[in-house]
């Protein structure tokens, strides 16, 4: 009597080196006035920024008068509300990158990268993230914890991968599936399909759900973080897990920031109406948080992204599992560099910015390409496809869970199959604590 053999599927993977670098080899490379700051040249950044908004606005104002019959003649009076609309929401995506541009500013001021004068940054970053509804040092807070710990699967902040177990899916079974995810039974696959659900409406509304709500989700409830944390943290609660004790009168300087741009709000919708208000400010406010996810999300998920627990993970290792992303290249080099533009080349240059987060964005650029060049001769290579809707669907549908066991672990799909492997270099091991130490631990 004879027995068929499950039918097994395989996955081509491609191969990823896990660095062995240290922090100072790569920063070595780097020119030494890229790690200088001018305080007025990036006060100068902010001016534009703002400029360029506030100019937007008026020009859409401009626009929109001159929308009516006496200076100009179209064949349908419907099209007039169409041609406004077409206009003020033209200028909400434009004001909504450059805002995301001052957005990243702010950020920056978190990292003391703004200026020489700690006070300077945090002035500046307190103004700015609290005009963004961003809680300024809250979120520095989290943040830094994020750089320190960087894709590491039980002490990362935000964007932590979810395990099969914590998905509820069936358990790993040795015999039909590799845990690596280089091949899995036809009959394994089938239920991982059916338990996980991977249909291309699914994945574009809970991307699109991901791309609107994801941010007020992560601050009100820790949406993407550690699912091991108690279910109420959040970036409000001065007892939340993710901050110490001697932090508290900072967040709740924050979290008076938040209530008073909560009254601007309330004060300006009484004062010109809501439509005004929402048209000016909310719908650009609501681009922000978009690009704010779409960008962050892709620079730290991708199936060919490694994630670490303890005894392989370095700080440069995290650092280095990161991605830069050309945003909006996908739409043609104009809008590539368009997007590069507004908003300071934050996605462009983030692995940069991991490795060291106290290069400003208008040096990031010429750092960039020296530890690529470095990065190179190990075959390392950080450069994704362009970061956009599209990217954002390929990714939410690539990336579904990884494995409850490995100290190195790729995201599987739907399917149980991971498109990476790691591989070795057979340099030294990294003294990462060191650097960890030394670079990011600035509050």
């Amino acid at each position: 009597m004879s027995t068929t053999r499950p039918k097994v599927i395989k996955a081509a993977q491609q191969p990823v080196v896990i660095p062995d670098l240290t922090v100072k080899e790569l920063l070595s490379v780097i020119p030494p006035h890229c790690f200088e700051r001018s305080t007025l040249r990036a006060v100068s950044y902010v001016f534009m920024d703002y400029t360029i908004i506030i100019s937007l606005c008026k020009l859409a104002y401009v626009l929109d008068e001159f929308l009516t019959p006496d200076y100009i003649t179209l064949p349908h009076s419907y099209l007039y509300s169409m041609a406004s609309f077409s206009i003020w929401a033209l200028y909400s995506f434009i004001a909504g990158l450059f805002g995301f541009g001052l957005w990243g500013i702010g950020h920056e001021c978190g990292h003391h990268t703004f200026s020489d004068n700690k006070w300077i940054n945090d002035a500046f970053g307190y103004i700015i993230h609290t005009g963004l509804s961003v809680p300024y040092f809250s979120w520095r807070y989290s943040h830094a914890k994020h750089h320190a710990a960087t894709s590491h699967m039980t002490r990362e902040e935000v964007y932590v991968p979810r395990t099969r177990s914590e998905l509820g899916l069936p358990p790993l079974n040795p015999a039909k599936e590799d845990v690596g995810g280089a091949y899995v039974s036809e009959d394994v696959m089938h239920e991982l399909w059916d338990a996980i659900g991977d249909s291309p409406i699914g994945a574009m509304f809970y991307s699109f759900l991901y791309m609107t709500a994801g941010w007020p989700a992560y601050l009100f409830a820790n949406a993407g973080g550690q699912a091991h944390y108690p279910t109420d943290t959040n970036h409000f609660d001065p007892s939340a897990v993710i901050f110490r004790p001697d932090q508290r009168n900072w967040i709740i300087a924050s979290n008076v920031g938040i209530v008073v741009w909560l009254g601007l709000i309330m004060a300006s919708i009484s004062r010109w109406g809501f439509f005004e208000v929402f048209r000016c400010y909310l719908v650009p406010y609501l681009w922000v948080n978009h690009w704010m996810i779409i960008i962050t999300f892709l620079q730290h998920t991708d199936p060919m992204l490694p994630h670490y627990r303890g005894p392989e993970f370095t700080f440069l290792r995290g650092a280095l599992s990161t991605i830069d992303r050309n945003l909006l290249g996908d739409l043609g080099s104009f809008m590539g560099w368009f997007g590069a533009f507004a908003t300071h080349g934050v996605s462009e240059v983030h692995v940069l910015h991991h490795v060291c987060s106290r290069i400003p964005h208008y040096h990031a650029w010429e750092a960039t390409d020296a530890i690529r060049k470095r990065l190179a001769q190990d075959g390392i290579f950080l450069q994704g496809r362009p970061g956009g809707w599209a990217e954002m669907y390929r990714v939410f549908r690539e990336c579904k869970f990884v494995e409850d066991e490995g100290d190195i672990v790729f995201y599987k799909n739907a399917r149980g199959l991971a498109a990476a492997k790691a591989v070795y270099t057979e340099k030294a091991a990294s003294d990462s604590g060191i650097e960890i130490n030394g670079l990011e631990q600035d509050e």
